[in-house]
């Protein structure tokens, strides 16, 4: 009996071992060059048995495909990226331009709502100027929320969960998902204030998004308010 038969029929030879053995034989295909015309794949597009040169060249295809998509989105990024920095130097400029510091929070609201487009803004500081005591933004909070607030290292982005700042809205079951974000002088000094964004759509806001963007609009938000302090 031949011993490589007898040894085949002891250990037969598995797929990882062809493959093992092609990975390590990069001239095989050159020494029988005909059988790569033979091969035949089931297409990803059917069950109809295309050629290997064929199913190569459906491969590259799918691959360019996902390439012009990564450049598609990638454009849109970039032109979503110039139109909101575009907003936010609009809304710098009228925020260096603003005379009356009683005005501000309400001018605050509004350009968030009509420059960015967020459905519903509200903006609560505390302990500011008697002079401004009696405006609608500077109406008493409780002691928990200006903990909360403090406590805020970054804008916190999520489900409405029926915080005291919701009912500052003016149709607080709209609001689906909600950024607050702390208002403070300092990175690390206490926050002066709370600014809550919201919006029915609960993608809008939500707990894995960047907050870079809105910790812009905190540091802009809150030297602006702090006029009110003067």
């Amino acid at each position: 009996m031949n011993p490589v038969t007898t040894l085949s029929a002891m250990n037969p030879i598995t797929e990882d071992d062809i493959a093992n053995y092609l990975a390590n034989t990069p001239d095989f295909f050159e020494r029988h060059a005909s059988m790569l015309a033979q091969v035949q794949l089931t297409s990803p597009h059917g069950n109809r048995a295309v050629s290997l040169q064929e199913r190569q060249a459906e491969m590259l295809r799918e691959k360019i495909k996902a390439l012009e998509q990564r450049i598609i989105e990638m454009v849109r990024h970039g032109t979503e990226n110039v139109v909101t920095a575009d907003r936010l130097q609009r809304w710098t400029l009228a925020l260096l331009t603003m005379r009356e510091p009683r005005a501000m929070p309400r001018q605050i609201v509004d350009d968030l709502q009509t420059l960015f487009l967020v459905p519903q803004v509200a903006l609560r500081v505390w302990d500011c100027d008697e002079a401004y005591r009696d405006e609608p933004y500077a109406q008493e909070v409780s002691e928990d929320l200006k903990v909360l607030a403090s406590s805020l290292a970054s804008p916190y982005c999520g489900v409405n969960s029926g915080a005291e700042p919701v009912n500052w809205f003016a149709d607080p079951r709209a609001a689906v998902s909600v950024a607050m974000i702390a208002l403070r002088v300092e990175p690390q000094a206490p926050a002066f204030g709370l600014l809550v964004l919201a919006s029915p759509d609960a993608q809008r806001f939500h707990a894995d998004m960047g907050t870079d963007f809105l910790e812009r609009i905190a540091q802009l938000a809150s030297a602006a308010l702090s006029r009110l302090w003067a």
